[in-house]
């Protein structure tokens, strides 16, 4: 290869290296904005909390402090493997939830897109996620265990659904609290 070729090289990855770079250090904006499309479309997706569920409202705790550490990268972090769970939650069977259908697709791909992002920018720098870190990722997994558990107990009916929605809904709100301090 001539030494033209390898400068072109040389260019192409450092040009995608800045843009990677870029897109990172616009990420809070970009959570912020993808966070409030994601709560307009989990409003969108159903109607108003059913009353008849009122009475079978539980309190899930979310582990509020694996969004408060001293580096961004573990907040990075914690916030990615957020939006894995409530992927996956939202990824289960949902017949019985009668809602929008496209509101509900254009929230998982929402939160799709948004882990790639985080994925990409944070590198899955789990190393910053050691051993004092391990605890978080084991709260927000019982965290999220509780609601799954939650779901298959109710057999997925409609109240089990609508309360594991309000439950995502007050998730992401602690997460742009969090974001917007960043």
């Amino acid at each position: 290869m001539n030494a033209f070729g390898l400068i072109q090289i040389g260019l192409i990855l450092s040009c995608t290296t800045i843009t990677s770079s870029l897109q990172c250090n616009h990420l809070p904006w970009q959570q912020r904005k993808v966070i409030e499309n994601s709560l307009r479309l989990l409003d969108k997706m159903g109607k108003k909390f059913p009353q008849q569920c009122l009475r079978e409202k539980t309190s899930f705790r979310f582990p509020v402090q694996v969004l408060q550490p001293r580096q961004k990268e573990t907040v990075g972090v914690a916030i990615e493997e957020i939006f894995q769970h409530i992927f996956y939650i939202f990824s289960k069977n949902l017949t019985r939830a009668a809602w929008d259908g496209t509101a509900l697709d254009e929230f998982q791909n929402g939160l799709h897109l948004q882990i790639e992002q985080l994925e990409a920018c944070v590198i899955k720098k789990h190393t910053h996620y050691r051993r004092s870190k391990e605890d978080s990722r084991l709260k927000l997994k019982k965290y999220f265990r509780k609601i799954d558990c939650f779901l298959k107990d109710k057999q997925h009916d409609l109240c089990s659904w609508e309360i594991s929605r309000a439950e995502m809904r007050r998730c992401l709100q602690l997460i742009d609290k969090v974001t917007r301090k960043l």
